[in-house]
């Protein structure tokens, strides 16, 4: 029990003296960064999905 206290004391430590947070103004530009990047990679995905959609309807239109 003595050593999961410790580990505790440890692990707190760390979080609250040792470790780099950013700040509130970093934090909210890597979340627009974030938010950004996902709809473009959405967009892309979807364009995709579109394009194979497409491609695949006209072979099995030639092929019926």
């Amino acid at each position: 029990m003595g050593n999961l206290v410790h580990y505790l004391q440890d692990a707190y430590r760390e979080f609250a003296l040792k470790a780099a947070w950013p700040t509130l103004k970093e934090l909210q530009k890597s979340t627009v960064i974030v938010i950004i990047a996902t709809a473009l990679f959405s967009l892309l995905i979807f364009g995709m999905d579109k394009g194979i959609s497409t491609i695949l309807e006209f072979v099995y239109q030639i092929f019926k």
